[in-house]
């Protein structure tokens, strides 16, 4: 038997509602419009459609509280049932970073190279962002724009660059970049949505680095930057 709009619309939402629920582990007395309240500072979907997911919870009311199913007095409507599904995949089947945007290639480089060889392999490759490493363990990721900015400053003080960058490590330059959490690690299991939420709650973000469990000692398997940003956006309005 086919189902109605009403039964799909039902499906969707309780999928949401389950969801949401279980990843954010909110209690089960908490009302759905407090669930998606709640969730619009951890998920960047909800955050998106939360006037959407709000206006469903009421709709889902009026075809619950109607014990006739006979009589359905709020039959949803066709772009509605779409559209409540979509949300409903997205949110519980979101897709992986991995597989959508952080499958590029990662040049990686020891701590002992030079600035002036870093910065060759920069502009020879494109990859503006070299994970560094010390033996297997990472120590850092340096990126194009906080060397030139470290540069910079270099250079009113008067210092030669050139000399600078043919005798500075990059090992050494990566403790002036600082530890201001412009780099993350993140598994393997990061999801686009996740991706998203870090930069959306970290303005100083530039990079998040996958390895297959999150580990500094684990070698890296993508690599995603704040430039994806838009990309990931698109993605999640065509899934």
């Amino acid at each position: 038997m086919k189902k109605t709009n009403a039964d799909r619309f039902i499906s969707a939402y309780n999928q949401i509602d389950y969801s949401l629920r279980t990843i954010y582990d909110f209690k089960r007395s908490m009302s759905f419009s407090d669930v998606v309240r709640r969730s619009v500072v951890l998920n960047s979907v909800v955050r998106k459609y939360e006037e959407d997911l709000i206006d469903y919870g009421r709709l889902r009311n009026a075809i619950i509280h109607n014990g006739n199913r006979k009589y359905v007095i709020a039959e949803p409507h066709d772009d509605v049932v779409v559209k409540i599904e979509k949300l409903a995949e997205l949110i519980s089947e979101p897709p992986l970073a991995i597989d959508r945007v952080g499958n590029r290639e990662v040049i990686t480089i020891n701590q002992d190279m030079s600035i002036g060889k870093a910065m060759e392999l920069m502009a020879r490759t494109g990859y503006s962002n070299l994970p560094t490493y010390d033996g297997d363990k990472l120590i850092g990721i340096l990126n194009g724009r906080k060397l030139i900015n470290i540069l910079g400053s270099k250079l009113a003080e008067g210092m030669n660059l050139q000399e600078f960058v043919e005798n500075t490590t990059v090992g050494t330059i990566i403790q002036d970049m600082g530890d201001d959490y412009y780099f993350m690690l993140a598994d393997e299991d990061l999801t686009i949505d996740e991706a998203m939420n870090y930069f959306e709650n970290n303005r100083k973000l530039l990079i998040i680095l996958i390895t297959k469990n999150g580990k500094d000692s684990s070698r890296p398997l993508g690599i995603i930057s704040s430039a994806d940003i838009i990309d990931m956006k698109k993605i999640l309005d065509v899934y």
